[in-house]
């Protein structure tokens, strides 16, 4: 059994495959301004905020249209993806049954804004397993920062000294990681590989049913 007293997950590319919604929604708005992002580009902002993403982007290829106009247009298209195209990552129901069992607080910490988060808890009936749902959406600092990790725990009322933080990215894994919190990075490899968390996280795992595992073994 796991000596974590808490455990806090990332959302996008740890409990559902968004990044390649996120990327539809995104090539669709920007294809409309004649931009296509290189996936070198793609790979570089993963984990950032959308505002923070996509203010990279504006710059990078010079966009005139307003942060504001991209950040409403992309948010539109992912509110119509979700509920078809969001599915979950493996071992997600399990991992959550289990910490269900085992009555550890959960939560989420999000660089999405909270309307994707909530779109996504209910559209795969997450509500009782994810009670407290935080975004980074108006906080000073998206992840690497810490300020969604801190405002999680804060809302669980723990020390972020005993949270598990679960991340897919290596942005993500900074911002647990510099929040105190021990993380696991499970990579998604659409846009991640093992080698990126080198000096990050030395918790690496293929998988949630691998990290299952190694919680159930004391982990």
């Amino acid at each position: 059994m796991t000596h974590h007293q808490a455990i806090i997950f990332d959302m996008d590319g740890l409990l559902v495959d968004t990044e390649p919604v996120w990327e539809e929604a995104e090539t669709a708005t920007l294809s409309a301004y004649n931009v296509v992002v290189e996936p070198a580009v793609r790979s570089r902002l993963i984990g950032l905020r959308n505002d923070e993403f996509l203010g990279s982007i504006r710059e990078i290829y010079n966009i005139k249209a307003s942060l504001q106009t991209l950040h409403d247009e992309v948010l539109e298209r992912m509110m119509d993806l979700i509920p078809r195209k969001a599915k979950p990552m493996p071992g997600v129901s399990e991992i959550l049954g289990y910490i269900a069992e085992l009555g550890l607080p959960t939560a989420i910490a999000s660089s999405s804004p909270k309307v994707v988060i909530e779109a996504v808890v209910t559209t795969h009936g997450w509500e009782e397993f994810l009670p407290v749902r935080c975004s980074a959406e108006h906080l000073p600092k998206g992840k690497p920062a810490p300020d969604v990790y801190l405002e999680a725990a804060k809302a669980l009322n723990i020390s972020p000294t005993v949270c598990l933080a679960l991340e897919d990215s290596p942005n993500g894994a900074r911002a647990a990681i510099a929040a105190g919190m021990t993380c696991f990075a499970v990579p998604d490899r659409s846009h991640t590989h093992l080698e990126a968390f080198q000096g990050v996280t030395d918790h690496v795992f293929d998988s949630l049913h691998a990290v299952l595992h190694h919680l159930k073994n004391g982990g």
